[in-house]
């Protein structure tokens, strides 16, 4: 468990830096230029990620069960996950709706992607996981939309186009992973 929390600091805390110290992000940046910051955070990124995956799978190895699991909580995860996808990718489909209207939806994505995992999951394990990236969620969101109004940040409005386009690409990455990927790299088959 010590080495998932490790991680977890490690990856939450350098995606972090927007929150809690920005002044110091922008001092590094300042003084050492962007490519220092952007190593530095590639780095941190890659090494807390590595901690998070082996620290999980170790801890799956002898779960902690907190409660038990509801019934149907799997397939509300399932759905929820699908929001989630097509949040995901309109953070990079220009001109969609999603992005107009929510501002920032990479950080709700993962929002829903921990609260979905949170209903279907039930040890010590996924409450760190899932619990810190949903915390973490929570916090960047609330933070990038006071910058939005410090900065008075305007969004384009969506179009139809663009908006199809992100639904239909997030709806096939959903299915993608559910059906193949999520089995084969992480031995779980949401689908059943």
């Amino acid at each position: 468990m010590t080495i998932l929390i490790l991680g977890l600091v490690l990856f939450l805390g350098i995606h972090s830096t927007r929150i809690f110290a920005d002044d110091a992000r922008s001092s590094f940046i300042a003084a050492r230029g962007v490519g220092a910051w952007k190593g530095l955070y590639a780095l941190v990124s890659a090494v807390g990620l590595a901690a998070i995956i082996w620290g999980f799978a170790a801890a799956r190895s002898q779960p902690l069960v907190l409660w038990p699991r509801l019934p149907g909580m799997a397939h509300l995860a399932a759905l929820l996950t699908l929001f989630a996808f097509m949040l995901m990718v309109a953070a990079y489909v220009p001109g969609n709706l999603l992005k107009a209207r929510l501002h920032h939806p990479m950080v709700l994505s993962v929002k829903l992607w921990a609260a979905a995992h949170l209903l279907a999951n039930n040890t010590l394990a996924d409450l760190l996981l899932f619990g810190g990236f949903l915390v973490w969620a929570i916090l960047c969101f609330r933070a990038a939309r006071q910058r939005d109004r410090v900065a008075g940040t305007v969004y384009p409005p969506g179009r139809f186009w663009p908006t199809l386009i992100t639904l239909v690409l997030g709806a096939l990455a959903w299915a993608g992973f559910a059906l193949v990927v999520h089995a084969a790299w992480l031995g779980v088959r949401p689908l059943g």
